[in-house]
C-alpha cells in the first residue's frame, strides 16, 4: 500500500503541523487535557503519571493522555464540540479550528505496544470532526485494548463503529480475541471510504461493515486510565507505546 506519510516520531519534538498533544481540549482545562508523553527510541510513549489531573470531574477520575490531528468547538459556554460523550458538556477552553488530518475516506495503520496494566486502556479511533456539522459525530472504533484482557498468550481488541450522534449509523462494536500478546508491538489498521469500514489486526481483517462515515474524521491515539482503588506512587508510570503512524488520504 502506498502511504502519504510515515510517523515515526524521530528527530525532536512532536510535529504541531500534525499532531494536537491533548484530549478533546475544548470540555476542559490545559491542565487537564494536555498529554504527558516522551518521544523516545521506540517512538512515542504516553504516559499516566501519579500527579496527572483527571480530565473532568463530572466524567468520573479518569485520566488521559492523548494525541489528534484536528480540534473544532464552539465559542466559551456553549455546546458545540467535537466528541460529545461527557455529561454537562459545555465549552471552557474555546479552541480555533484545526484540520491537520482529517480525510473524508482513506486508511491508517498503527504500530502499537498497549498496557497489560487492568486499570489502563489503549484506543485507537477515527472520529467526526464536526465543522461539517453536528450531527457527522460518528466513530470508527479501529481498537480499543483494556489491560485487563492482555496476557502473554491472547489479547482482546474491542473494534467497530459507535454512532454517537450520527443517526446515519448505528452502534455495532464488538470484542475480537486474539492469540497475541498486546505489549508486543501489532499494527491495528483500517481502510474506508464511501462503501464501508474494513478494520485489520497485523493485516488480518478482524471486522467488515457496509455502514460508512463520509464526512471528515480526525485520529485520535490514547492511553487511558480508569482508577481502581489506592494507586501508590511506585505504580507509575504506565505507559502505552506509539512505535509508527502511517497515513493515507484518499478525500
Amino acid at each position: 500500500m502506498t502511504w502519504d506519510r510515515v510517523e515515526r516520531f524521530e528527530g525532536g519534538p512532536l510535529d504541531s503541523h500534525l499532531w494536537i498533544p491533548e484530549y478533546l481540549p475544548h470540555w476542559t482545562t490545559p491542565d487537564r487535557s494536555a498529554a504527558r508523553y516522551a518521544i523516545t527510541d521506540d517512538g512515542l510513549e504516553l504516559r499516566i503519571d501519579h500527579d496527572q489531573r483527571i480530565w473532568r470531574t463530572e466524567d468520573g477520575e479518569f485520566r488521559v493522555s492523548n494525541v489528534q490531528t484536528g480540534d473544532f468547538s464552539g465559542p466559551l459556554g456553549s455546546t458545540v464540540g467535537q466528541h460529545r460523550v461527557g455529561r454537562d458538556l459545555v465549552v471552557r477552553t474555546p479552541r480555533s479550528t484545526q484540520n491537520l488530518w482529517t480525510p473524508r475516506a482513506g486508511a491508517v495503520e498503527v504500530l502499537a505496544s498497549a498496557s497489560a496494566d487492568p486499570t489502563c486502556m489503549l484506543g485507537i479511533w477515527l472520529v467526526g470532526h464536526e465543522e461539517s456539522g453536528p450531527a457527522d459525530s460518528g466513530e470508527i472504533c479501529i481498537a480499543e485494548v483494556f489491560g485487563s484482557t492482555v496476557s502473554a498468550a491472547s489479547s482482546t481488541v474491542r473494534t467497530g463503529i459507535k454512532a454517537h450522534h450520527d443517526r446515519r449509523l448505528e452502534t455495532d462494536v464488538v470484542d475480537v480475541a486474539l492469540p497475541m500478546d498486546a505489549t508486543q508491538p501489532h499494527t491495528y489498521g483500517c481502510e474506508w471510504d464511501h462503501t464501508g469500514v474494513r478494520i485489520t489486526v497485523d493485516g488480518v481483517w478482524i471486522y467488515r461493515t457496509a455502514q460508512a462515515l463520509t464526512y471528515p474524521v480526525q485520529l485520535m491515539l490514547d492511553l487511558f486510565e480508569f482508577p481502581a482503588g489506592w494507586r501508590g506512587e511506585d505504580d507509575f508510570p504506565k505507559t502505552a507505546t506509539i512505535h509508527e503512524v502511517r497515513l493515507r488520504a484518499d478525500g
